[in-house]
């Protein structure tokens, strides 16, 4: 299974912010959106990401407060990425290893969406599922060998 697998089934909606935002601006559109993630895009190129990790150690950093902080200031400005032919199993990887929650998938440097770990584990459970009951099936239409026959030998 691909990335390009999760993206069909997930849908194209992407929300975004400017590096120059407030922070302010990001934390309300992931709020009114329940998302977890923005992609900071800077002149139609991918510049970082905002997820709600580097919020929570802004906030901290800030006594509690989002203060003036802009997007910039708080954004992970290399973000791990994957292209939508990127193998799941590598995806799972790369996301432990970095500890990511959410990658950009780019197709050279066209943004194509994101996907989380969230969806990465759906996908994985899904094809599990089907491997189930696919050979659930084949065990339950296992051929009967008849009293006295031998089977074929090979």
């Amino acid at each position: 299974m691909k990335v390009s697998d999760i993206l069909r089934v997930k849908g194209g909606t992407l929300f975004t912010v400017s590096p120059e935002d407030a922070l302010a601006v990001g934390l309300k559109t992931m709020a009114d959106n329940d998302i977890g993630s923005l992609v900071v895009m800077d002149r139609g190129a991918l510049a970082g990401m905002l997820t709600f990790r580097e919020v929570i150690l802004s906030v901290v950093k800030n006594g509690g407060s989002v203060g003036d902080s802009t997007v910039r200031s708080v954004m992970d400005d290399h973000p791990l990425t994957c292209s939508p032919d990127t193998e799941i199993d590598e995806v799972r990887r790369m996301m432990l290893e970095r500890h990511a929650r959410y990658m950009p998938v780019m197709d050279q440097r066209t943004l194509m969406g994101v996907i989380s770990f969230y969806d990465v584990a759906k996908a994985v459970v899904e094809s599990q599922d089907f491997e189930n009951r696919m050979l659930k099936a084949y065990i339950r239409d296992w051929p009967v060998d008849e009293p006295g026959t031998q089977p074929a030998a090979s």
